[in-house]
């Protein structure tokens, strides 16, 4: 039997094929999809599960004059191999590879970026009025996306508008009752009793939205698929298709355990089973440190509460959420009510930790100042995967929260050097600081393995001298302060005495005493983040210095003016020069 894959350039290619061999062109597409993955790692559940709509999808329309949007985009795998990566899916995520995500940039075929969810239905539908505006009306727009991210707010108020129109819009719903964690709320309980047949006692939601709506159809059934595709084309004004399919589908791993298996790094191709490297003695990971504190804090202080807009798992309030379920909550695709929510509760005198990976905080930025800010409310930002997350590239990158917090009034910011600090600023903020805190640290493993001690109460607005020179200061806030340790620890010994080291802590207030100390001391100022220079940390810093008319140099090193793509995260720190030897060479240039 002959591999129908390798002879798919682009989708072109799929038109002469019958339904047999694109069920055989499927279970090749699954396999290749697996293999890969496997051993290079990425997403691999969602991609698994949509394998036969894409198909049908490039079968039926005709990509990229037809405009196929895919929603996050972790389901958009077997999209690139069909239309010319296939040859190049082996440098997915890696350095100056393709992206995990689509990329206008990359591809034609990708017709619009999508690293964040719930984006989709809002750009299909301006493409599809731009096609009425410019006289394209045989041009289709199609939607994918799935049912955690169609609960989002921004998916339904591009539904809301898109029922008013005559967009030639077709939005398909890939319901598998699950995005990273199992879907939530009244949507989700509602698609489970349509797909399970039961009568409702009241209209279809998308037919009330004015949509053409069909389903729910297997989304696994090629024939079924490629059927009602072709009846929706004809059909004029918005159209709704919803689909039932397995995250994971083909591997019975990925099928049994879809949260893992959403990003399972290496494993086995054939079994499924997942491939650890066990490391005796290390530490956790900082995920881990803050769900295990709060369970810790929550159990002595019963106004604790803990929220997360869909990443219990990814945030570890996981651990919470299981031994606490009425002082825990996932809300769902959903950061800006997660945040005015958190407010809703501090505002009554609970105290409120909510979890929001850096990257996904911008969604909330309006919430963060008009609900919480202006309010002096003490919600406590606890912002996951701050500084670069390596593979997943610009959309993930936690390197803005920084520069756009440091602006807003009433708001405190910290940054932990190691779990200790963490635990710490945990416990001082649930004390009562009278006004939100934003705390940001890293993706993965901490520093420390004994790191479950005694909490100790940190004093606000004070930086940490971890070492005092003559010639060259080095301020450093979070985890990038340990690196510089690594340096400093390099440069010899008569240059090492010339450097000092000054862990800032909080980059809002910042240690006003002591910096006026370090401007009378030294001639020159390096500063450290793992964030945009541009008003970052390091320009709070130069403000000082031109406030307070210092002539102290300040040299600011972080991530420049520009998006980072992906790679691992040790080779972006080497392009963005804030590893240890180019901090190193940094420190002996100032020498």
């Amino acid at each position: 039997m002959k591999n129908i894959l390798n002879t798919i350039n682009s989708p072109q290619d799929l038109k002469g094929l019958s339904i047999l061999e694109l069920e055989q062109l499927a279970q090749e597409l699954r396999h290749f999809i697996i293999n890969i993955v496997s051993t290079k790692e990425g997403h691999l559940g969602a991609s698994l599960g949509v394998v036969e709509l894409t198909i049908a999808l490039h079968y039926v329309f005709n990509a990229p004059k037809d405009k196929l949007i895919w929603d996050v985009g972790h389901q958009a795998y077997g999209h690139k191999i069909l239309t010319g990566r296939r040859e190049n899916f082996e440098t997915n995520r890696r350095l100056n590879g393709i992206s995990g995500f689509p990329n206008i940039f990359e591809s034609e075929f990708d017709a619009f970026g999508t690293g964040h969810s719930s984006t989709s239905i809002s750009a299909a539908l301006g493409m599809a009025m731009a096609a009425q505006i410019l006289g394209n009306k045989t041009q289709q727009h199609i939607a994918v996306i799935g049912d955690a991210s169609i609960a989002s707010g921004m998916a339904f108020e591009a539904l809301n508008h898109a029922g008013v129109t005559n967009a030639n819009l077709l939005v398909v719903l890939n319901d598998n009752a699950i995005g990273i964690d199992p879907s939530i709320g009244a949507l989700k309980d509602y698609l489970t009793q349509t797909k399970n047949g039961k009568e409702l006692n009241r209209d279809n939601i998308f037919e009330a939205l004015n949509f053409d709506y069909s389903g729910p159809v297997n989304g696994h059934d090629l024939s079924k698929l490629i059927s009602e595709l072709n009846r929706l084309k004809n059909v004029e004004g918005p159209k709704f298709l919803h689909i039932v399919t397995t995250k994971g589908k083909g591997l019975k791993k990925a099928e049994e355990d879809q949260i893992t298996y959403h990003a399972p790094g290496k494993f086995d191709a054939q079994t499924g089973d997942r491939i650890t490297i066990k490391t005796e003695n290390s530490p956790l990971k900082y995920q881990d440190v803050f769900g295990h504190t709060m369970i810790e804090l929550a159990e002595q202080n019963d106004k604790i509460v803990g929220i997360t807009p869909a990443m219990p798992t990814g945030s570890s309030l996981k651990y919470m959420i299981a031994k606490m379920p009425n002082r825990a909550f996932d809300v769902g695709i959903a950061e800006q009510h997660a945040v005015t929510l958190a407010a809703g509760m501090a505002k009554e005198g609970l105290i409120p930790f909510c979890n929001i990976y850096s990257t996904f905080l911008q969604r909330a930025y309006d919430q963060v100042i008009h609900d919480v800010a202006i309010q002096k409310l003490p919600v406590i930002f606890c912002l996951d995967r701050a500084g670069l997350v390596g593979n997943d590239g610009a959309t993930h990158h936690g390197v803005f929260d920084i520069a756009f917090l440091r602006c807003i009034p009433n708001l405190l910011i910290y940054a932990p050097m190691n779990e200790l600090d963490l635990r710490n600023i945990m416990y001082t903020a649930q004390l009562g600081l009278n006004l939100p805190i934003a705390i940001r640290y890293p993706r993965g493993i901490g520093e420390i393995i004994d790191w479950k001690q005694p909490f100790e109460k940190i004093k606000m607005g004070k930086a940490k001298t971890l070492k005092k020179g003559t010639v060259t200061a080095v301020l450093s806030i979070g985890t990038l302060g340990n690196i510089v340790n690594f340096a400093v620890d390099k440069l010899p010994v008569y240059k090492k005495e010339q450097v000092g080291h000054y862990n800032m802590q909080f980059i809002k207030p910042l240690d006003i005493k002591l910096l006026h100390d370090i401007c009378r001391t030294y001639d020159t100022l390096l500063t450290y983040e793992d964030g945009v220079i541009n008003g970052g940390f390091g320009s709070a810093i130069g403000e000082f210095v031109l406030k307070n008319n210092y002539t102290t140099k300040v040299k600011m090193c972080g991530i420049g003016d520009s998006f980072i793509e992906h790679g691992k995260t040790q080779e972006l720190k080497t392009l963005a020069k804030i590893d240890e030897a180019s901090i190193l060479n940094t420190i002996l240039s100032t020498l």
